[in-house]
């Protein structure tokens, strides 16, 4: 009798019995996962890969598009567009030769602005996402001033480091932040000069607008959001949001 006694001991030992102590910690892992850090300049180094995919994307899709609608004409689905009239160079320039001029360059302008809707659609995603983590053990804002101080503080430093250098508003649902050194545009250069490097931060700065975007949606403001690049590498971000009572 000792022995099986002292078997069936040893047994016990080796197998214990699950406890509700050894769940416990398993169950608070799960609910409150350790956040993952990464590194800084990560952010910057994305930003500049998903601009040059989305802009090589975007030429894919275009002639995708236009290779159907050629199919749908040839196949008499839709009618032919209608041929636009070669002008003179000795003609005089008026309002006419002046669209057709502006009509040459409306394919690269497509072309940039199907890139900043794409950007912006990737901000407000991650925007939303990343308010929805910031905002885990906050009340809901009530005001639009405190959600817009929520962007300037909060989700400003969790983003690109720091603050926001100016917030001004004119009480009617109109904010201007302004930040004097904007990260995702404050390396950026051209070939041609700074006027060219300000044309390419209009891109770098759709994603931004998405985020701030997105983490308002995600408040519950809908919101409309204007990026401007008036002197690298400042950058002002216009929102307007309804007014509360």
């Amino acid at each position: 009798m000792s022995a099986r006694t002292s078997f069936q001991s040893s047994a016990s030992a080796i197998n214990p019995p699950p406890s509700s102590t050894a769940v416990v910690p398993t169950l608070n892992a799960l609910s409150d996962p350790v956040v993952c850090q990464i590194d800084g300049p990560t952010m910057d180094y994305l930003l500049i890969e998903v601009v040059n995919a989305l802009r090589a994307s975007s030429v894919v899709a275009a002639n995708r598009a236009r290779k159907i609608e050629h199919e749908m004409i040839e196949a008499g689905l839709i009618p032919a567009p209608v041929p636009v009239l070669p002008v003179s160079k000795d003609a005089p320039r008026d309002s006419v030769r002046s669209n057709v001029s502006r009509g040459s360059k409306a394919a690269g302008e497509d072309d940039e602005e199907a890139v900043q809707v794409r950007l912006e659609a990737i901000g407000m995603h991650v925007g939303a996402n990343l308010t929805e983590r910031l905002c885990h053990d906050r009340p809901l804002f009530s005001d639009t001033l405190d959600a817009v101080k929520f962007i300037c503080k909060d989700l400003w430093a969790a983003c690109w480091d720091k603050q926001v250098d100016n917030l001004r508003t004119n009480h009617r649902g109109i904010y201007v932040l302004q930040d004097n050194a904007f990260k995702p545009i404050s390396r950026i250069s051209g070939w041609e000069g700074r006027e060219d490097a300000q044309k390419k931060a209009k891109l770098y700065v759709a994603m931004p607008a998405g985020i701030i975007r997105g983490a308002l949606s995600r408040l519950g403001f809908q919101s409309a959001v204007v990026p401007e690049v008036t002197a690298l590498p400042q950058c002002t971000f216009q929102l307007k949001l309804p007014k509360t009572a």
